[in-house]
């Protein structure tokens, strides 16, 4: 089954260490990496990898990269929020406007548009659709078989 477009899969290298288990990267991030002693753990390491370099660009503002083609690697996908929040902000950088711009048109405060940004923060979905309403993009929810 093709993945929706919206969904943030990327690949992940995982290269055999020394010591044994596996390093992981992504090739399209720069920077990061981590092990996990076998395959299984190194892809849980590689989801949390993940998650804290999408965080690090939205807090640095920085564009954050296309997924590139699996090209047989394995697909490490964004947990559902933290999706819903990556697209959210990659909507406001194809806008051409920044956070400050956001909450202006919002008429929000500043430390609820960082919020809306923070992996760690519970944002209900009804709070990015209603942003992303403002920047003329809607979302889309869908279920398929695991």
């Amino acid at each position: 089954m093709a993945r929706p477009p919206f969904v943030l899969f990327y690949p992940v290298r995982l290269e055999p260490a020394e010591e044994g288990g596996f390093i992981v990267n992504f090739p399209n991030f720069a920077e990061g990496w981590s092990q996990g002693n076998d395959r299984e753990e190194a892809l849980v390491e590689a989801a949390d990898l993940l998650e804290t370099m999408v965080a690090n660009y939205m807090a640095e503002g920085w564009d954050l990269p296309d997924p590139s083609p699996a090209r047989g690697r394995p697909l490490v996908r964004l947990a559902p929020l933290v999706a819903a929040k990556a697209e959210l902000y990659r909507a406001m950088r194809r806008a051409g406007i920044d956070k400050a711009e956001l909450a202006r048109r919002l008429g929000a405060a500043p430390k609820d548009i960082n919020r809306l940004f923070s992996i760690h923060h519970k944002t209900r979905l009804e709070q990015i659709e209603a942003v992303l309403a403002v920047l003329g993009r809607r979302l889309v929810v869908s279920v398929e078989p695991a």
